[in-house]
């Protein structure tokens, strides 16, 4: 596994060399070309100069920072690298909370922490520590030119640095219009039955990309000359979402069929069709 990140976790007044690997990789969906419609040659995308109307090379090419109208200040590697030379090459903790205090929201794109030789002990030592804290760190570092927040977590045998957003990134809901309504208890208490059972272990195993894997047949069919593919679902008719009742039972009864034993590992009994839900307020967790 190819490191992105060299440098050192700081943790007080000690400097642990590390590197960083990538967490996660890109799901493996399909490569699109764009194409002339009347020949279907591939179509490509090239860089214009707005002055001349010249094709730029892209080594001709520079970033810049506007700075008033028509006038930009060229950016160079340099310069990134030394807005600040000790944040770009360390991973700084500055702080410790509990797990839980953390919105799941700010999360964005989880890296291994690798030792590198000779700082295997402190690696260890701070691992440890973690776990038997039970804290997660917060720490501050910059990648590709960007600075980012960060929280540390002892998973298994490695340091997890989950890659976290700014407040400043994450919208406000004050603009998202939520109407007041009143609801039935009775709503609520099957609407919370329905949930109940449809739970269970989270197996992330279990989800795939079916959409991806079923425009992939139909690109084959067309390719072969099969004509148009045929999914075989049946597109259902848009449901009258006022009478909530009569959908949440029949989805609960669907849910039972799907899955009778998570009806009755909850502790519901069926009678005459009609999942008999426990009450709950409506506030409970």
């Amino acid at each position: 596994m190819r490191a992105v990140w060299t440098g050192t976790l700081t943790f007080g007044l000690l400097a642990i060399p590390v590197k960083l690997h990538p967490a996660s990789q890109e799901r493996g969906g399909l490569r699109f070309r764009y194409l002339h419609k009347k020949d279907l040659a591939p179509v490509e995308n090239v860089r214009i100069c707005r002055e001349d109307g010249r094709e730029v090379s892209f080594g001709e090419v520079v970033r810049g920072y506007r700075s008033g109208k028509g006038k930009y200040v060229v950016v160079s590697d340099e310069d990134f690298r030394r807005a600040n030379v000790r944040r770009t090459r360390s991973i700084e903790l500055t702080d410790f909370v509990e797990a839980g205090e953390i919105d799941p929201q700010y999360f964005e794109k989880p890296y291994f922490l690798e030792p590198e030789e000779g700082a295997e002990q402190a690696y260890v030592v701070l691992r440890e520590a973690l776990r038997r804290s039970g804290k997660t760190g917060i720490a501050r570092f910059v990648l590709r030119g960007k600075e980012h927040i960060a929280a540390l977590r002892a998973e298994g045998s490695v340091l997890v640095l989950l890659q976290m957003r700014f407040a400043s990134e994450l919208r406000g809901s004050e603009d998202v219009r939520i109407p007041e309504r009143k609801v039935a208890e009775g709503e609520v208490a099957m609407a919370v039955a329905l949930i109940e059972a449809l739970s269970g272990p989270f197996d992330p195993s279990a989800f795939r990309d079916t959409y991806t894997e079923e425009l992939k047949r139909i690109i084959e069919d067309k390719a072969t000359g099969a004509g148009p593919a045929r999914s075989g679902r049946k597109t259902a008719p848009r449901p009258n979402v006022h009478d909530l009742v009569r959908l949440l039972r029949e989805s609960l009864a669907e849910a039972s069929r799907r899955s009778p034993g998570m009806l009755r590992r909850t502790g519901r009994k069926e009678a005459s069709g009609r999942a008999q839900p426990k009450r709950r307020s409506i506030h409970q967790p």
